[in-house]
């Protein structure tokens, strides 16, 4: 595909907007006193260590447990059953929090989806792509998926399930009629739908993730943690190995009741030291 000057010069902007955000949010927080708040738990979602996962699911769990996780999110168990899977987690000390399903499920497969995540017990359920394309996206396309989250909700609710969504950095890419992020808070049931906010996808995007939970303060029940590498490719890093400074993050979530935080890392090679570092930045941080 021969790109155009425009959308060349389109993504150089995104792209300055996010860092420019985030030089921002950092010098403002520099001279700040240490925080004394912590943590009081923090977990992982299980793609980090998918490889480690395949080849012993026990071992890898029972490694990030060590490491100081008390929480993970996966949309399936491991092993020979949903409850040798839990009591494993149990003896571990590690809590299924959430758990994904597919956004476009047939009606079929959605209730196997939701069925098997109420059988895995866990308290949340995320559509990871909240999206009947690949973007960017139209107001029309807003539509549909607004209209869709919101039956979700609704099915999720009736399975005392809460319900998420996931984004990433294209809902943050300007529509004529302003930002998709925006359509999909404004345009769905807030007692229904919530949103899993990954602080670096939403940072790639351009936006300030503190400057988004204060306003959809309550809409958030998971936030995603995720570092940004140093350098204009804006590349995945292990939380605390990057440029975001989540002391503000965490004291905004803090302030909401947020009690959840998964560490994630796309494209990593090794997922097991990945969990390590990230474990040992959270365990000393402070906000």
């Amino acid at each position: 595909m021969i790109k155009t000057e425009h959308m060349i010069t389109r993504r150089k902007f995104i792209s300055t907007t996010a860092i420019a955000a985030y030089a921002a949010m950092l010098s403002a927080d520099l001279f700040a006193l240490q925080g004394k708040k912590k943590l009081g738990n923090f977990g992982f979602i299980s793609g980090i260590i998918s490889t480690e996962l395949r080849e012993d699911w026990k071992g890898a769990l029972k490694k990030a447990a060590s490491f100081g996780y008390t929480e993970i999110e996966t949309g399936n168990y491991m092993g020979e059953s949903a409850e040798g899977f839990l009591s494993y987690l149990r003896e571990t000390g590690l809590k299924h929090v959430a758990g994904g399903f597919e956004f476009k499920s047939s009606d079929e497969d959605l209730k196997k989806s939701l069925d098997l995540l109420t059988q895995l017990k866990v308290k949340i359920a995320v559509v990871y792509w909240p999206w009947y394309t690949g973007g960017p996206f139209s107001l029309a396309d807003c539509k549909k998926s607004a209209e869709r989250l919101n039956f979700l909700g609704s099915l999720c609710n009736d399975k005392g399930l809460e319900f998420s969504w996931h984004n990433h950095d294209k809902e943050f890419i300007p529509m004529d009629e302003g930002l998709p992020f925006d359509f999909l808070m404004n345009n769905t049931d807030p007692g229904l739908v919530k949103c899993e906010l990954d602080i670096y996808w939403a940072a790639k995007g351009g936006a300030n993730p503190v400057e988004i939970m204060k306003k959809y303060s309550g809409r958030f029940n998971i936030l995603h943690i995720k570092d940004m590498a140093s350098g204009t490719t804006m590349d995945f890093e292990c939380p605390g190995n990057g440029i975001i400074d989540f002391r503000p993050v965490f004291r905004e979530a803090y302030s909401q009741g947020i009690q959840h935080f998964m560490v994630e890392r796309d494209n990593v090679t090794d997922g097991i030291g990945c969990l390590k570092s990230a474990a040992e930045y959270l365990n000393k941080l402070r906000y």
